[in-house]
């Protein structure tokens, strides 16, 4: 058979729902020996489950074969340290060439793990992307594992029963109810892959001495120190004990099972240790250790080496470069890093990628009251990511708030859908450091010169619902809020206050962060004048004057708390009297418990702050900060109250034809698309443009005009010509065959070799200017752009990102905050354009990409927004094959 390019897109680690890892990749014809090993090692019941009878290896390879054209025939296997643990294999039908027929096999201690439903997901995926709309399956009625595979992916499932066998026949189109139940398979496992790390019933410390002041003592040190609940060994040749701990002289010597092992030894050693670790079925280890991917190419293969041994034994690692693990769980009360704090056991979690910054953290956030229920130190994230992370805390009941320090994202596709998922229910704040222009780059397209990194990373957080701070300072604060209040029902704030000047500042911080002062109900105010001095200003600030009472505080608490009008409440107090200070921070606090469901917070200023912690209220040293505490709170509780966003499928998309324009570009090289095949991508995906015709002569021009019709427009084309107006290569409104020749002349003229030809294209009519790109970025994966366009596009700047795929509510979202929306709606007299045409060409877009994964750029520019529809003036697509210099270790949930 003639086999087309290996597929390694569909080449990923992914864990099951044991929490264990393994490696999932598409077949290849070498892996023919190893399949007949694994066919030979199947008991009897397997083989009769998966070929209806018994056979040997050799003819279940003619039905399994190691050998497919990765098209109409694609092969995926699961393997591990044993070897091949698991194959399974779709045949499309040529009777019906949108139909496959699915088959599995697995290893008889793999059953039962979540290995099929894995190995189905890859084969959906890549069955989606070669015309593949239906699968069928013959299962025997009593393999009752293989049909809950199956029945519980989600889908729709026809099953007819004939003789013992249940043919199933199921659409793979994704569906809600897929995707629901595909994002309960990721929660469940990455919750199961993290227990061992928080939670583990047994610790090993590989490297500890009994000097202090060492990193493997200091972290023995703090577990018995905090009460370590389960069983905790050291490993050291050279010690009998550490710290009262019983010392070994290695793994092997420890007879009890180990669940997590701390490896703290130099860098030169830990790939035996981690042997060792393996050798004894640890089920995690976290790598306290420096020495690798941050000290340059050497360390990073090093690390790498330690990835690969890990994913192959299906265990999990923290690190390396790390500070290691805190759980404040009474029932685990385990301090495992070398930091001397140990946090009040509280409500909230954190990640940090930095260690020497959660060391200070740790401290910091101790001063504000705050305590965590977990924290984690990731440091170089070689495997454990912040998407492991906010899937166990999602899960984790102790847990209502969950802290990130980024310095990089590991796979930022899945961020967005699992932040996404999980922030409906729990916040997520984050700092992402690296907010410089250091990171941009060169790019040949409108879209490529727009998406700055930092600007990515805030459209990233937008579409995850995330809440993004600048500083660490500024995330404490939001997270003291969310950690004791409720969420805003709305923006609207009532500020009072014992003097003029904070409640000014306080009132001004909400207008800059888009809050929105209350205006008090008539009641309100009525009681208020009764209840404070005639100087007093009862309007929004509500101003008390320096001789307001703890009472008074209460009062008006108590009023403004009842006031329908009012959302959120800043009580702001600038101490007159010590003594006062104490009860009007106990007069806030009384208020907190007859809130109403409603947010409350403190400013104390002054340089004693709060006489005494005021929990449940956050109080905060200056009303900026407690005003940019509750806008985050205030619009991350919009969000939530959003619709969610679904995924788009159109049933007119041509995705063969799409694969086979883009195929045969690839196997010509690939590059730039001319102007005919990138017409028939837009018209296979659905997308509005003119009519064109490309021509190669003055001659052929003319031609080309008077059978598109006049007027038309005139566009120079060369393998190197991508920005026409800028050489002076469009033509317009031109009405007639001289007038098609001439221009055809004088551009060929003025820009000799780099014109082959050009494109003559019926005139679009007038429409509001907008543009859609795409851009494959190196960090982020695909981004798509929209926003003003036009010539004036990177002048003007203004321009939304989003990450691929969307969902029906990303586009409304990208689009909302642009200046351009003024013109979309109508500006000065025109009448609105049509945005659900434009949504719909979003959205189009954003399926083409799926399809066609291999586009590194694409513009569309001018999109002309219309009363009535939007057409794709110009448009450039740039393919490339995937590269990729070794096997991919990310993991896929």
């Amino acid at each position: 058979m003639t086999a087309v390019a290996y597929p390694m897109q569909f080449e990923a680690d992914v864990v099951l729902r044991t929490g264990h890892t393994l490696h999932i990749r598409p077949i290849r014809p070498d892996d023919r020996e190893r399949l007949l090993a694994f066919y030979g090692h199947l008991s009897p019941e397997t083989l009769q489950a998966r070929f209806f009878g018994l056979c040997t290896p050799e003819t279940a390879l003619t039905y399994s074969p190691a050998d497919v054209d990765y098209d109409r025939e694609f092969g995926v296997i699961g393997e591990n340290l044993d070897g091949i643990v698991a194959v399974a294999h779709y045949f499309a039908s040529r009777s019906k060439p949108d139909v496959a027929e699915v088959a599995f096999a697995i290893a008889d201690s793999g059953q039962g793990r979540g290995i099929g439903t894995k190995l189905l997901e890859v084969l959906i995926a890549a069955a989606r992307t070669h015309g593949i709309n239906r699968f069928e399956a013959d299962v025997l009625s009593d393999n009752e594992r293989m049909l809950g595979v199956f029945l519980d992916m989600g889908f729709v499932t026809d099953t007819e029963l004939d003789s013992g066998t249940i043919h199933l026949s199921f659409p793979i189109a994704a569906t809600p109810l897929a995707e629901e139940r595909a994002a309960e398979r990721s929660q469940t496992a990455a919750a199961a892959s993290m227990r061992a790390i928080f939670a583990p019933r047994s610790i090993a410390v590989i490297g500890a001495s009994r000097r202090h002041g060492q990193l493997g003592n200091e972290i023995v040190r703090n577990l018995v120190a905090t009460g370590y609940q389960g069983s905790l060994f050291v490993v050291n040749p050279n010690a009998a004990d550490v710290e009262s701990v019983p010392a070994f002289p290695n793994m092997a010597a420890i007879k009890e099972e180990i669940e997590l092992a701390i490896i703290a030894v130099p860098a030169a050693f830990v790939e035996s240790v981690l042997d060792d670790c393996i050798a004894r079925h640890v089920s995690a280890v976290v790598v306290i250790s420096a020495g690798f991917g941050e000290i340059g190419q050497e360390g990073r293969v090093i690390e790498r080496r330690l990835l690969e041994k890990v994913r192959a034994a299906g265990m999990r690692m923290v690190g390396p470069n790390c500070m290691g693990v805190i759980n404040t769980d009474p029932s685990v009360r385990m301090h495992a890093t070398f930091a001397a704090a140990f946090p009040p056991c509280g409500n909230v979690a954190m990640s940090s990628q930095s260690g020497a910054l959660g060391l200070a953290v740790l401290d910091y956030a101790r001063s504000l009251h705050i305590g965590f229920s977990t924290f984690i130190s990731v440091g170089n994230k070689a495997d454990v990511s912040g998407n492991d992370l906010i899937q166990y805390w999602a899960d984790d009941p102790r847990t209502n708030v969950i802290l990130l320090y980024l310095e990089s994202f590991g796979n930022p596709r899945k961020f967005v859908e699992i932040a996404r998922r999980v922030g409906r229910q729990k916040p997520i704040v984050a700092v992402k450091a690296g907010r410089s222009a250091g990171g941009a780059r060169a790019a040949s397209s409108h879209t490529g010169a727009l998406a700055s990194s930092d600007a990515i990373v805030d459209d990233l957080f937008q579409q995850s619902g995330a809440i993004r701070t600048d500083t660490l300072e500024e995330m404490f604060d939001v997270a003291a809020l969310l950690a004791t209040q409720p969420l805003p029902k709305g923006n609207r704030v009532a500020i009072v206050t014992n003097a003029g000047g904070p409640g000014i500042l306080a009132a001004d911080a909400c207008d800059a962060n888009g809050l929105a002062l209350a205006q008090l109900s008539v009641d309100t105010t009525d009681q208020l004048r009764a209840l404070l001095p005639s100087a007093a200003s009862v309007g929004n600030p509500i101003d008390m004057i320096a001789s307001a009472t703890a009472d008074q505080y209460r009062a008006a608490l108590r009023l403004l708390l009842a006031d329908p009008e009012v959302d959120s409440v800043i009580a702001t107090y600038i101490p007159v009297l010590a003594t006062e200070a104490a009860a009007v921070a106990a007069a806030i606090q009384g208020c907190a418990k007859e809130a109403q469901g409603k947010t409350l917070l403190a400013t104390f200023m002054g340089t004693a702050g709060t006489p005494m912690p005021l929990d449940p209220v956050p109080a905060y040293p200056f009303p900026e900060r407690a005003v940019q505490a509750l806008a985050a709170a205030t619009h991350y509780a919009a969000w939530r109250r959003t619709p969610v966003g679904t995924a788009v499928r159109f049933n007119d998309i041509d995705p063969i034809r799409l694969r086979a324009i883009v195929d045969a570009s690839l196997e010509r090289g690939g590059g730039w698309l001319d102007p005919l095949d990138v017409a028939a991508v837009l018209t296979a995906t659905g997308i509005d443009a003119p009519a064109i015709a490309l021509a190669r002569s003055a001659d052929e021009a003319m031609e080309a005009a008077i059978c598109i019709g006049f007027p038309v427009a005139l566009k120079a084309y060369g393998p190197e010509l991508l920005h026409k107006s800028e050489v002076g290569g469009v033509k317009l409104s031109l009405r007639d065959e001289s007038a098609v020749y001439s221009a055809y002349e004088e551009l060929a003229s003025a820009l000799g070799e780099q014109m082959t030809g050009a494109v003559i294209q019926a005139m679009a009519p007038d429409g509001v200017e907008m543009m859609i790109g795409v851009t494959l970025d190196p960090a982020f994966g695909h981004v798509i752009a929209a926003g003003a366009g036009g010539t004036l596009v990177e002048l003007l700047d203004d321009v939304a990102f989003r990450l691929l795929p969307l969902t029906d509510a990303d586009p409304d979202a990208m689009l909302t905050g642009l200046r351009c929306m003024k013109l979309l709606r109508g500006f000065r007299g025109a009448k609105p354009s049509d945005m659900p045409a434009l949504r719909n060409a979003i959205l189009r877009v954003s399926s083409l990409v799926e399809i066609c994964p291999e586009i590194r750029e694409l513009d569309l520019n001018p999109v002309k927004v219309r009363e009535s529809g939007a057409i794709t003036v110009d448009a450039r697509i740039r393919v490339e094959k995937p590269v990729r210099t070794q096997p991919s270790l990310r993991i896929a949930y």
